[in-house]
């Protein structure tokens, strides 16, 4: 077919209409009229200017693949295509955690080939073989359908310069004061008013905007009567209670409990994601700047985190001798960059840690996590060099929850969170055992990094709702003697920055004046 004006203008439109009525099938959807009854089932279209962002950016897209094809109906197709590859990914993410795709999430792109075997090991050979195919199949279609038609092409460099132009002014509208579109994050409420991809764009260019704080101050503290000589913080990945995520069908951890009694203080960690971003807890955690303050970067802190890096945990801490643990690349999240920049002087990665052995699953056990960590506890300074501070991020809970279902049946994903979520219980039971054997002042903290997503038992809560992605932690002190040491043993939720200055609190002493944060209240029993 050769291309001309009447071939270039139904091909088009047909993108426009195409990626239009696509973005209208993701979720959350754009809000439905109730005085209309007979479009109740039909997907709704979202507002003016994100449907002229997302015309924009499908005509860069379709002059980009005409300027490269010189084919009208494949330029068309390839950018539904692109669309449907994003609908597809958003409503599998908002199924799954709960909200829809970000901009953030497209740097893990680049993670994928950085750390392929994080992502691969998890699909068959057959599975990366059959993908392969497809992608040669579908190279040698556009090859094939390609065709050299000058006039197509040119076409194409015409209607992508335009598109690009279109962006970049509304790229400069987004800056002024006239623009009051997603002025702050609210992921689902903007994909619903937008759509998605005017909202990625728009959360991809406030992001940018977005400049580093001040240098952390350091407030004078009252120092605490007895502080810490050795403060032991303890990640666990996809760490719940049981009964929280299951109700009945859930067990206790009775290391759990028994840590919930003898902590000066405990309760949930409002943690903001589900069933992932690990490093949204670790930043609150590590660097305690709230997610309000962050704006825009909360969606992945770690992009931005060495701008900030006066404001991590062992920053504050001066004169400590801290010692990052992960079983994983430190370069994954850029973690090797970040944590050094942060005042950690010694990183403990995979090198240091055995492979599993067979049947013990996928990644480094929480048991050789725990070996680790209490022999580097034991050759850490004393008190008349330095104190020190040892921060650990498990992984062995990652998954996969059923990796050896036989039998023919259907995995059981309930009983295999349980299994390895009583490992993670059983480290923090040898971790109190074996740091009250040091006999040193020590403070514990243990706490999960987000709940688990699993289908048709741990799903995401509804859009607004509040609760059901809490997680547990506990603060334990031990005292010289070896004895827990449990004070008030106070009920006080927080968010993970809370925790971060609840453990700068309990090491160095509170900061003079009204006590940020909710009131904490007595514990008269367990939830």
């Amino acid at each position: 077919m050769t291309f001309n004006g009447s071939t270039g203008t139904a091909t088009l439109l047909g993108a426009w209409a195409g990626v239009w009525l696509i973005d209208a099938l993701i979720r959350p959807r754009a809000r439905r009229f109730p005085m209309l009854p007979m479009v109740r089932r039909l997907p709704m279209l979202r507002s003016l200017p994100g449907l002229a962002l997302l015309a924009a950016m499908a005509s860069a897209l379709y002059g980009g693949f005409l300027a490269l094809t010189g084919n009208g109906a494949v330029a068309m197709a390839l950018t539904l295509a692109l669309q449907g590859l994003f609908a597809v990914a958003s409503n599998a993410k908002h199924a799954m955690l709960g909200e829809p795709l970000l901009f953030s999430d497209l740097a893990l792109v680049g993670a994928l080939f950085r750390h392929p075997q994080f992502y691969l090991s998890a699909v068959r050979v057959w599975q990366r073989v059959a993908v392969g195919l497809a992608a040669l199949v579908l190279v040698g279609a556009i090859a094939w359908l390609s065709r050299a038609d000058p006039a197509a092409h040119l076409a194409g460099l015409i209607l992508l310069a335009g598109g690009l132009a279109a962006l970049r002014l509304a790229r400069g509208w987004s800056r002024s004061a006239a623009c009051s579109l997603a002025r702050v994050p609210d992921a689902a409420g903007d994909v619903r008013a937008l759509g998605l991809i005017p909202t990625i764009l728009l959360y991809w260019w406030r992001w940018q905007d977005e400049a580093d704080p001040a240098p952390c101050p350091l407030p004078p503290r009252a120092a605490p009567a007895t502080p810490p000589e050795l403060v032991v913080v303890i990640q666990c990945e996809s760490f719940a209670d049981p009964r929280d995520l299951f109700g009945a069908r859930g067990e206790a951890l009775p290391a759990l409990e028994a840590a919930r009694t003898a902590a000066f203080q405990w309760g949930n960690l409002e943690v903001s994601g589900f069933g992932a971003y690990t490093m949204r807890t670790e930043y609150g955690v590590l660097f305690g700047r709230e997610e309000e303050a962050l704006g825009f970067r909360r969606y992945d802190p770690f992009l931005t985190a060495l701008g900030e890096a006066s404001y991590a945990l062992p920053a504050r801490l001066p004169g400590w001798h801290a010692r990052f643990v992960h079983p994983h690349d430190m370069r994954f999240y850029g973690r090797d960059a970040i944590m050094p920049a942060g005042g950690f002087a010694e990183l403990v990665g995979e090198e240091h840690f055995a492979p599993p052995g067979p049947g013990e699953g996928r990644y480094v056990t929480d048991a050789a996590m725990t070996e680790v960590i209490l022999d580097l506890a034991a050759r850490t300074p004393g008190p008349d060099l330095l104190p020190g501070l040892l921060y650990a991020v498990t992984i062995e809970n990652h998954g996969p929850w059923a990796p050896d279902a036989r039998g023919g049946g259907k995995p059981d994903l309930v009983e295999g969170y349980m299994r390895l979520v009583r490992h993670g219980d059983a480290m923090l039971a040898a971790l109190r055992e074996g740091l009250a054997a040091l006999r040193r002042p020590a403070l514990l903290v243990f706490f999960g990094d987000h709940r688990p997503s699993i289908p048709g038992a741990s799903v995401p809560p509804p859009e607004g709702a509040q609760g059901r992605r809490h997680t547990p932690y506990v603060m334990l002190r031990i005292g010289a003697d070896g004895q827990t040491i449990t004070g008030e043993n106070r009920r006080v939720d927080l968010s993970p920055a809370g925790l971060h200055h609840a453990v700068l609190d309990a090491v160095l002493g509170p900061v003079p004046g009204p006590a940020p944060g909710p009131a904490p209240e007595p514990a008269p029993g367990m939830e």
